[in-house]
This record gives C-alpha cells, structure tokens and sequence, in this order.
C-alpha cells in the first residue's frame, strides 16, 4: 500500500502536469494574465496528454484523474479535458513555486546550467519545506522568472505575465525577443546554448521553408539559423 508521502508526491506529479499542460496549451481559464501564465494557443489538456507527460498508459493515468475527481481536485469528463479545480489549481501552484524557485537558485547560486536543474527540481520540488522556500526566495531577491523564462507564482499565487507565442505560430517577418523556452528536454537547452541563443534574443523569423521543412530565423547579432519543428515549438517569442 502507498504511504501518505508517496501518494502526495503522485498526487502533486499530476496537478503540475495538468497545469504545465494548460498553462503552454491554453487549456486552463486565465491563459491571457491569469493563473497559467499567459498562453496563447489552446489545445484540451486530455487525457492522452497527460499520460504522454508522465510516460504511463492512457489507462493508469484515467484512474487516477478519476481518484483526483472524487478528491475535488479536478473536472474531468470522460472522453472530454481535463482542468483544475480551485483547490487543485492551488495545490499545483506551490508545487510550480517550488520546483522553478529551485532551478533559478541552482543556477544563480550553485553554478548549475539551465539544461542540467529541471531533474533536480523535479525530486526537491516534493521535499522542500514552506521556510525553506521563503528563504530561498529572500535569497534570491524574490525572482518573477526561472532560467527558462518561465513565471515564478507568488506566494499568493499569482503568476506575472507573459505574453509570448510559439516560434512554429509566427509569420514570416515577425520580430521579438525569446521569452521562455520549453525545459522538458535537456537537449534543446543545451543544443540553443551551442549555437550561442540565449533568453532575451533579438528573433525574426525569415521563413519556413516548404514540405514541413525548418524555420529559417535571425538573431541580433545577425547570424541565421534553421531550427526543425519540434525546436521551433519550444521556443517562445514575445
């Protein structure tokens, strides 16, 4: 049987997914300023999704939100999205607080690279106590984004924020700076660092070219990149 400490880490490992989901997929009210952080595109947080997350299976992962459900932690229609709940939303938003405060204080503090703290977030997120993020935040001088560009909640729960797009929606001729990059994959981080893009990067997109093919970008220091899809989709430009 799973102890208290397990199922809260199992518990807490799906409302993040859920608001991470929503918050990049518009699925969750507040994409445009409220509480996930200012989203524009808005694809369901499903199910599949989910599982897709978490790597289980599309069946495990509907018990579960079923046992979440009948918790008041989230709405969940079968065959239909999935959202939070007030009480869910809640609960998600200290886990985010903990695990982004976490990154930027391995980087600022510890010397770590952006692409190396999202796993050690990932297992220090669940452990943290309420006094130790607040001195982590002191310390931190109360940080708005992590490494990433990803927004920090608040103590009360508010996000800033952040009104960017994915690089893969722009037109050809759109111009702004990197605003946050997607952190699942340690590789793009360290694949954008070796090509010397960084947060706060002047982007314009030139082109796509055809047949699904790269899209073609300029930077402010006037080099040209091709980036494939799946990279162009992780970047977000505001």
């Amino acid at each position: 049987m799973e102890d208290v400490g397990t199922r809260s880490q199992i518990v807490e490992d799906y409302l993040k997914a859920i608001f991470s989901l929503a918050e990049r997929g518009g699925a969750h009210g507040g994409q445009h300023g409220g509480p996930a952080g200012g989203a524009s595109e808005h694809e369901p947080v499903t199910t599949s999704r989910v599982a897709e997350r978490l790597g289980l299976s599309a069946s495990s992962v509907s018990g579960m939100l079923r046992r979440l459900a009948a918790q008041g932690l989230v709405d969940h229609r079968p065959y239909g999205g999935v959202t939070l709940t007030d009480t869910g939303l809640a609960t998600a938003l200290q886990v985010v607080r903990r695990h982004r405060l976490v990154e930027m204080f391995l980087v600022a503090q510890l010397g770590y690279s952006w692409d190396e703290v999202h796993e050690e977030a990932e297992l220090l997120e669940h452990t943290m106590t309420d006094r130790l993020v607040q001195r982590i935040d002191a310390a931190l001088g109360s940080p708005r984004f992590d490494p990433h560009g990803d927004p920090i909640p608040g103590p009360d729960g508010e996000l800033p924020w952040v009104d960017a797009h994915r690089l893969s929606g722009l037109n050809p001729g759109d111009t702004g700076h990197l605003a946050r990059v997607d952190d699942q994959d340690p590789a793009v981080l360290r694949h954008l660092t070796d090509v010397g893009i960084s947060l706060g990067e002047s982007i314009r997109l030139i082109e796509r070219l055809p047949f699904d093919g790269p899209y073609v970008i300029s930077t402010d220091n006037g080099r040209t990149h091709q980036l494939g899809p799946a990279l162009a989709n992780a970047l977000w430009i505001a």
